[in-house]
């Protein structure tokens, strides 16, 4: 990649994250990091989003929930996260085996170049209230 490739694809996705910032803030407090990555907590439920172009003209945002962590297994764990996920239109479940647990995530990418900013937000908000919704659910069982 030249550096001039390396340089508009810097822009799109930071064109595509600045818009997500934009969307955002009109429903959360929303942080920007060192790193240019967007980072919020919707309910108890901490996001982040961030941007990358795949290649020109694709610039893509990946928002990433982290629904719950350390969650002990009852035996029963994997089946109500599956169970939900297939209930999902939006963003795809994740389990991890950690030490304590299990951390469950909630992750979402789409293509975001040429969204408006309200389209933009409602998209953002259904993932991330999708994944407030089954954090209580799983923290309720």
């Amino acid at each position: 990649m030249s550096q001039d490739e390396g340089a508009m694809s810097l822009s799109s996705a930071r064109r595509v994250l600045e818009g997500a910032r934009v969307a955002l803030e009109r429903y959360q407090d929303v942080t920007v990091d060192d790193d240019g990555s967007l980072t919020f907590q919707h309910s108890e439920v901490p996001c982040a989003v961030q941007a990358a172009e795949l290649v020109e003209g694709l610039a893509m945002l990946s928002l990433t929930c982290v629904v719950a962590w350390d969650v002990p297994d009852d035996g029963e764990l994997a089946e109500r996260v599956a169970t939900r996920a297939g209930q999902g239109l939006f963003g795809t479940l994740g389990l991890v085996r950690t030490e304590r647990g299990f951390d469950v995530t909630l992750r979402y990418a789409f293509p975001a170049a040429g969204l408006d900013t309200v389209p933009l937000g409602t998209l953002l908000m259904l993932v991330v209230s999708a994944a407030s919704q089954v954090r209580g659910e799983l923290l309720a069982a």
